[in-house]
């Protein structure tokens, strides 16, 4: 059984070396250089990434506290009509139950507007992280045609960060769809 998983783990890294020799012997024959970049950790380095980061955090813990308050005075009051529904009649039972539907939607309304996928948290980071991303663009691209490469990826993402336009196949790819070949 061991030396069937052993067998197995040496053909399985001796084909990935010769996929990954043959890719490398083919992007030579065809001038291809690549290189990788870490945006992760350039982002630690920018001090301007740094700052937007903290202020963001101190943005969104601020709305965090707020929801928070919230939810604990929406619990509160959930407790206290429990522990008093029984003293109420029907039309107090109705008025507190409406009370606190309109609190909970309230919660919820300010949750989607704060952290929601268009909330004021992500257009903030938007604004905050597009001239970063814009610099971090251009200088990936300097690096790039100096260097003359021909494509960039992102080691911690699988992202093409920088290409030559002779590479990209896009108006090929739609010439064949449109024939429908």
């Amino acid at each position: 059984m061991k030396k069937t998983i052993i067998l197995g783990a040496i053909a399985i890294f001796f084909v990935a070396f010769l996929t990954q020799y043959q890719l490398n012997a083919q992007a030579k024959d065809a001038g291809l250089k690549f290189g990788v970049v870490d945006i992760e950790t350039i982002l630690k380095e920018m001090p301007e990434a740094i700052d937007a980061d903290k202020k963001l955090k101190e943005i969104g813990t601020k709305w965090q506290d707020t929801l928070i308050t919230m939810k604990k005075d929406f619990d509160d009051r959930i407790q206290k009509y429990q522990k008093q529904k029984s003293l109420m009649n029907t039309e107090q039972q109705t008025k507190e139950e409406e009370s606190l539907q309109s609190l909970q939607m309230k919660m919820m309304q300010y949750q989607e507007q704060k952290f929601g996928n268009s909330g004021e948290l992500n257009l903030t980071r938007e604004k905050f992280l597009e001239p970063i991303r814009i610099k971090v663009r251009n200088a990936i691209q300097k690096v790039a045609k100096d260097e003359k490469l021909s494509l960039v990826l992102d080691k911690g993402n699988p992202a093409v960060l920088y290409f030559e336009d002779k590479f990209d196949l896009t108006f090929k790819v739609l010439d064949v769809i449109k024939r429908g070949q």
